[in-house]
């Protein structure tokens, strides 16, 4: 992912490489409504995965993070052990903490503020947030997409979790695989390199590769493996790529030697 760096906004004038504020607003609401609305196939899934209307809008409130609640309800409706979808749900969740490192310097926001905001550091506000030249648009597209898919995703799953019973059987209409959808979609755009492609290639072959074997929420924990299990192989590469170098360099200096000496002997 390329990282741009939020610069100081000059008094009066927006900060150097400033954005217009109106471009930042319809940026963070065409993201905050597109994902905001998936929130009703959270809702629809998660009460027919048997979770009651009370514990699915207080999963849209607390945990506010869709690919963890999609995972969480996965795996219930698949028959997982509770203990295992969550610990799937929190491993997955983790990623928003890495996020938190990044925006934290961006937003450079006041201590009393940082706690709530904190509830808003998820894939969709940090893809945002980053994608901005100044702090000012930095703090402007992350509240915006924060505020407007908090808002929305928060309404959509209470409607979904209401509507359920009418929708009927939600593996017919394929709703559950909406949340997965739109957060491969905001991902694959960021793979710049060699080495995330390889991690996302090994990561879903072996998150799909082992639901057959293995229980429900327990192949999401294993393709976390993925990382650095390719950062590893590189490592490897890198450190045999450099032993190699080495050793015609010393060849290399050996045959070096060996002329110059040949040379003076003819003389």
């Amino acid at each position: 992912m390329t990282e741009q760096t939020a610069l100081p906004d000059a008094p009066g004038t927006g900060g150097a490489g400033a954005k217009p504020d109106a471009a930042v607003v319809r940026d963070a609401l065409g993201v905050g409504v597109a994902v905001g609305l998936s929130g009703f196939a959270f809702g629809v899934t998660s009460a027919g995965s048997g979770l009651t209307l009370a514990q699915t809008c207080a999963l849209s409130l607390l945990v506010f993070t869709g690919a963890s609640q999609f995972a969480l309800v996965g795996a219930l409706a698949a028959g997982g052990n509770p203990l295992t979808a969550a610990a799937g749900a929190f491993f997955l969740g983790v990623r928003n903490a890495f996020y938190g490192l990044r925006l934290s310097q961006l937003l450079a926001l006041p201590r009393a503020v940082r706690p709530f905001a904190a509830q808003w550091v998820i894939d969709e506000t940090t893809a945002v947030a980053l994608a901005q030249p100044t702090r000012r648009a930095v703090r402007i597209g992350f509240t915006l997409t924060g505020l407007t898919l908090y808002v929305l995703w928060n309404l959509t799953t209470l409607l979904g979790a209401l509507g359920a019973e009418a929708i009927g059987d939600t593996d017919a209409w394929g709703l559950d695989a909406a949340g997965p959808a739109v957060f491969l979609a905001l991902l694959a755009p960021m793979l710049k390199d060699t080495t995330e492609r390889a991690v996302a290639a090994l990561a879903v072959l072996l998150g799909l590769g082992l639901l057959p074997v293995l229980p429900a929420g327990v192949p999401v924990l294993v393709a976390a493996l993925a990382a650095p299990l390719v950062l590893w192989a590189r490592g490897r590469r890198a450190g045999g790529a450099e032993d190699d170098g080495a050793v015609r360099g010393a060849a290399e200096g050996d045959g070096a030697v060996r002329g110059a000496a040949e040379g003076e002997d003819g003389r």
